[in-house]
């Protein structure tokens, strides 16, 4: 009987010893658990602030829509914390500058010419503070500039206009009639007379980059002058080109993004332009730590300005005014401005 008590209380004290030892593993498991979310949480907390000042409203314009969309998609995948502030007047763009100054954002990257003042300003006020800026260059030593080669993508442009006019007229409406611009005319006519020098160019300017009203008035004198191929270089303004284009059955060409798919039957063509790539690489660059000054420029070698069909495929059909062998052969153009055996001159270089 004593025997039989005795294993019973071994037996007790074995068993509680077993559910003590379990609950001390469990113990473990959930602190090593809890340690290792905690990391995590670390891990994914942003180490860096940076901030896009746009100059305007993001609006329609595709230029600042896809730049949003690249720089939106760089802080994701480099755990970069970033704040895009959009502008309604050139004083509340130089405020929103001092702002993201103020709230020590550790880069802030800003865009185009209509930015150059106050960022002249506000970037020499703060020398030890990293600025950017897009489609434009301020030499600053605290400034890192991001420009086009856009008259590669224009030169290619003119080309396929040069092959497929059925009239030898071909018009640009352009935004102003501003030295930047001369990117987009230069290596368009420079283009069009590489492949067809029978061709004549008109060129008319609207007078700002947010008047559709005026650019359709423009393209439809030009179309009035004989024109069957008139290329978009208005920004907002080319919807009123692409407008007239469906009116009168003549054919266009659009900015920056693919918009062939506006109207496929009469947008035939797109000169492209990354401001999405040059945003997310800005921003790559910096969380990575290999962030430089100075100016670096994108053309048809780096992927940061194309034609559509020819540098890019594209979702709309290819227009038979343009037709696979004009394709080829702008497509040849292209690989022997890449390769260097064909140069294009920047017109802005005297």
């Amino acid at each position: 009987m004593k025997k039989g008590i005795l294993l019973a209380v071994v037996l007790i004290l074995m068993s509680s010893l077993f559910v003590a030892c379990g609950k001390k593993d469990n113990n473990t498991a959930d602190n090593s658990a809890n340690t290792s979310n905690s990391g995590n949480a670390s891990e994914q907390a942003p180490t860096k602030k940076v901030a896009l000042v746009l100059p305007e409203k993001i609006g329609v314009n595709a230029f600042f829509v896809q730049m949003d969309e690249g720089f939106k998609k760089a802080g994701k995948e480099f755990n970069v914390e970033v704040k895009t502030i959009e502008s309604t007047d050139p004083a509340a763009f130089e405020q929103n500058l001092r702002s993201t100054v103020a709230e020590n954002y550790d880069m802030i990257i800003t865009a185009t010419f209509q930015a150059e003042d106050a960022l002249k300003k506000v970037a020499a006020e703060n020398p030890d503070k990293p600025f950017a800026i897009i489609d434009t260059v301020v030499d600053l030593p605290n400034v890192r500039s991001v420009v086009f080669r856009e008259y590669e993508a224009s030169y290619l442009l003119g080309a396929a206009a040069g092959l497929s006019t059925k009239t030898n007229k071909v018009g640009m409406v352009v935004a102003i009639d501003a030295p930047l611009l001369k990117k987009y005319t230069e290596g368009f006519a420079e283009g069009l007379k590489y492949t067809n020098p029978k061709a004549e160019m008109l060129i008319n300017y609207v007078g700002g980059f947010t008047d559709p009203a005026k650019a359709k008035e423009l393209a439809l004198l030009q179309f009035s002058k004989g024109a069957d191929f008139i290329a978009g270089a208005s920004a907002v303004g080319d919807l009123g080109v692409f407008e007239a284009a469906k009116e009168k059955g003549f054919y266009t060409s659009g900015q920056d993004i693919d918009n062939t798919g506006v109207d496929p039957e009469h947008v035939v063509l797109a000169q492209l332009k990354g401001t999405d790539t040059v945003a997310y690489e800005t921003v790559k660059s910096f969380a990575e730590g290999n962030f430089a000054y100075g100016a670096v420029d994108y053309g048809l070698k780096e992927d940061g300005v194309g034609l559509t069909y020819v540098t890019r495929d594209s979702q709309s059909p290819l227009n038979p005014f343009i037709g696979q062998a004009t394709v080829d052969k702008v497509k040849a153009i292209k690989d022997d401005i890449v390769s260097g055996k064909l140069v294009v001159k920047n017109p802005l270089n005297p």
